[in-house]
């Protein structure tokens, strides 16, 4: 099933090649630029698909579909070492949590009547249309691009990414109120202890401790599904439960 991993990063690589046009799609300062305007914007309503998304399907929009994933599976050419984690992993949630809070306080101080613009501040739904866009758009996939070769893989999310904290929410509210999703399952007893699945693992996940726990969930796991593919004794499936 290598062939799925050969799709998925098409699939990403193609989403950070697209990354001019759907950046403003992806914007934590759009949403608050049209709070303050009352303006529901293209990015609050993605990132409200992100967090419905993820009660069904987890972070697998991470794995497949997220330009910064793209950008940094680049940046595992020049480094693909695994970086430490802990509680810097708990960063991203202090950023999500304020950045949050300043949403709704500028809805609530807003200029105007709420009204939804899905292309805000895009020029005829493209998002880099001038040198200045162009500035935004290099800063930003620097701020992606740098700490991932310098620090290891992913490093952008797990420390960072505004995104990430949509999809952990969504994926426990589904696990609180019992919906099927899709999820990685285990067969302890067909694994040899190989540790490809720890290698492959693009989160740096100790997912072989994982296997002999049958118990697969975790906030970090992006559902890549490199594990599942790289396992030669196919311990690893995707299910749906």
């Amino acid at each position: 099933m290598m062939k799925r991993q050969n799709i998925r990063k098409l699939i990403l690589i193609n989403s950070m090649l697209l990354f001019p046009i759907t950046i403003y799609y992806f914007s934590p300062y759009c949403i608050i630029q049209g709070a303050i305007e009352g303006i529901i914007t293209g990015s609050l309503i993605v990132f409200l698909a992100m967090l419905i998304s993820s009660v069904f399907l987890g972070r697998l929009f991470c794995g497949y579909v997220c330009p910064a994933g793209g950008i940094q599976e680049c940046a595992m050419i020049i480094n693909d070492k695994n970086p430490k984690q802990g509680w810097k992993n708990n960063i991203k949630y202090v950023i999500w949590l304020v950045w949050i809070i300043s949403i709704i306080t500028c809805f609530i101080f807003r200029k105007q009547e709420l009204t939804v613009d899905f292309f805000y501040l895009t020029d005829h739904g493209v998002s880099v249309s001038n040198i200045y866009g162009y500035i935004i758009y290099y800063g930003v996939v620097s701020i992606i691009f740098i700490p991932s070769v310098l620090f290891g893989k992913r490093i952008f999310c797990h420390y960072f990414c505004w995104m990430a904290p949509f999809m952990v929410i969504g994926s426990k509210f589904g696990n609180l109120v019992h919906i099927k999703s899709l999820r990685l399952d285990a067969n302890k007893d067909a694994c040899v202890n190989c540790h490809v699945c720890d290698k492959s693992c693009p989160m740096s996940l100790n997912v072989a401790e994982k296997v002999q726990i049958e118990a697969m969930d975790d906030k970090e796991c992006i559902l890549c599904g490199a594990c599942v593919d790289n396992c030669p004794k196919k311990v690893i499936v995707y299910k749906l439960k």
